[in-house]
């Protein structure tokens, strides 16, 4: 059984949120709390394996609660947050401070049974994460190391395309705050709500040298440029001419998700073919795998990220398993073997 312990100041939430949990047959919540001062109390007795957290609460904020917990008593925590831009950037800053995945309430984007099915698989993988390998955790986690030198200032024939989920914002900014401002273009889908994509993107373009945006439709992928994928929208690939460029769409969910990463990574095989890198981050489930699969085959370098590293060695290892990655490194190795691979090329 996966114990929960859920920390919201609204009764309602609460409720709703333990009802809906006990219809999974491997979770139970063992307590609720309305503040993070009966939170602490109640997480010292019981241990439990997984934390929901509010943002905003009496008496003490949540975010401030996380960084006390991460510190004393590191334990995997889903922030369940307010779809608003506010609720959106304190998520992020969560994540960075060691949180392992996002959700939003109830009402806010999805129904409460779409929200209680992604909120038990979200539960599940975080339930395997690895939190004391979460390593990226400070604003400046990845700037003060140095960026990695190409050789050619242009790049407009390469694209890099990154996908992640569970732990991924922070194996992102390890990646992004290592690669230098002429980097060749960079396409990325973190699975994130809607909003929430808007606030990491404007958290990564402050710390990186390259502008990381959300992406927009039609949105070119110029060098020195991140584009990520809005929240619930699918990004593509797109060449016209010399010209990449992005499509965001609806459609249905792929693996599981809006974005999702097997969509990113199948459309920019077929767009760009050998002129493409994938890599591969943590991330629950298979999404992407066969997209790298099918990257690699079309004659693109791969790059998978390590179980050691992996907040959960899910998305990676299935790609592994298919035979998807050409190499498989530490985070902390990705970045410069994307720019070998770079250099190479050219």
């Amino acid at each position: 059984m996966i114990r929960v312990i859920i920390v919201d100041d609204s009764a309602i939430v609460r409720q709703v949120l333990s009802r809906e949990l006990s219809r999974a047959e491997d979770i139970d919540v063992v307590a609720t709390a309305p503040d993070p001062y009966v939170a602490r109390d109640k997480i010292v007795e019981l241990r439990p394996d997984v934390v929901l957290l509010d943002m905003e609460m009496p008496r003490m904020d949540g975010l401030s609660f996380l960084k006390k917990l991460m510190k004393h008593l590191p334990i995997p925590v889903i922030i369940v947050s307010s779809l608003t831009p506010q609720g959106g950037e304190l998520a992020v800053e969560a994540m960075n401070a060691g949180a392992v995945d996002v959700m939003c309430k109830p009402g806010s984007a999805l129904s409460v049974n779409n929200m209680s099915e992604a909120l038990i698989e979200k539960i599940r993988a975080a339930a395997r994460a690895e939190v004391k390998n979460t390593g990226v955790r400070h604003a400046e986690a990845g700037a003060g190391r140095p960026q990695i030198r190409i050789t050619q200032a242009k790049m407009t024939d390469t694209v890099i395309a990154i996908g992640a989920s569970t732990g991924g914002t922070q194996a992102i900014q390890e990646v992004l705050t290592r690669m230098p401002g002429n980097a060749p273009g960079i396409v990325i889908v973190q699975h994130m709500p809607e909003q929430f994509t808007a606030s990491l993107a404007q958290r990564l373009n402050q710390l990186c040298a390259v502008e990381v945006r959300e992406a927009k439709n039609n949105d070119s992928v110029l060098p020195g440029t991140a584009l990520i994928a809005p929240g619930n929208y699918h990004l593509l690939l797109q060449r016209s001419g010399a010209r990449f460029y992005v499509q965001t769409r609806s459609g249905p969910l792929v693996c599981g998700h809006r974005p999702s990463v097997e969509v990113l990574f199948k459309s920019v095989a077929r767009a760009a073919g050998r002129n493409a890198l994938g890599v591969i981050l943590t991330g629950m489930g298979k999404d992407g795998a066969s997209g790298l699969l099918e990257m690699r085959n079309s004659s693109a370098r791969t790059i998978a990220q390590d179980e050691q590293s992996c907040v959960v060695f899910g998305m990676p290892k299935e790609a592994i398993a298919l035979g998807a990655a050409e190499t498989v490194l530490p985070l902390s190795r990705i970045p410069e073997k994307i720019i070998q691979c770079v250099n190479e090329k050219n």
